[in-house]
């Protein structure tokens, strides 16, 4: 018989049918929690990733001007110990860069590579290896907006390439050149 399905044949298709539905309702819901953990993210926490080829996760962060603390969280996803391809992350104007890295290499080892209460300093993590990761808070207080801002490693040779903009009231800076 073409076209009718007889009782245990009907009773299967019905059954598939249900799994198939079970099966969409299950999706969409799953959808709606990843959409609804995303749209609830806090901007004013920021995670960002490092790893034993000297690179971070991201290469420009925006924090709206409505934060009144930030957090940063590093994590190094790498597996060489601190000694040999440690990272932080430091937070200071883009012209004190240069000026803090050198510091920093005359600090050394001991004190992570960066100069003691250097007020140029805005922010900055402590060192990590492969596996860990370190949080840092700070008051959005001592931040212009429209004021160019960088974030870097200070371990020696890394600041050239693991840099990026850090832009405070989410409104790009422009670059000379770009």
């Amino acid at each position: 018989m073409d076209g009718v399905l007889d009782g245990a044949d009907a009773k299967h298709h019905d059954n598939l049918g249900d799994i198939f539905m079970k099966g969409l309702r299950l999706l969409g819901a799953g959808a709606l929690l990843l959409a609804g953990g995303v749209a609830y993210a806090d901007p004013c926490k920021i995670t960002i990733d490092s790893n034993d080829m000297m690179q971070f996760s991201a290469h420009e962060l925006t924090v709206p001007s409505a934060c009144t603390d930030v957090e940063v969280t590093l994590r190094h996803s790498g597996k060489l110990p601190a000694k040999v391809m440690g990272h932080d992350w430091v937070l200071a104007k883009d012209s004190d860069v240069s000026g803090i890295v050198n510091a920093g290499l005359a600090a050394g080892a001991s004190h992570g590579y960066l100069p003691e209460n250097d007020k140029r300093i805005i922010a900055a993590t402590k060192v990590v290896g492969g596996g860990e990761s370190t949080t840092v808070k700070f008051s959005i207080a001592a931040l212009t907006q429209g004021a160019r801002y960088v974030f870097f490693c200070t371990s020696p040779g890394h600041s050239s390439v693991m840099r990026g903009q850090f832009l405070f009231g989410g409104t790009r800076v422009a670059q000379a050149g770009k």
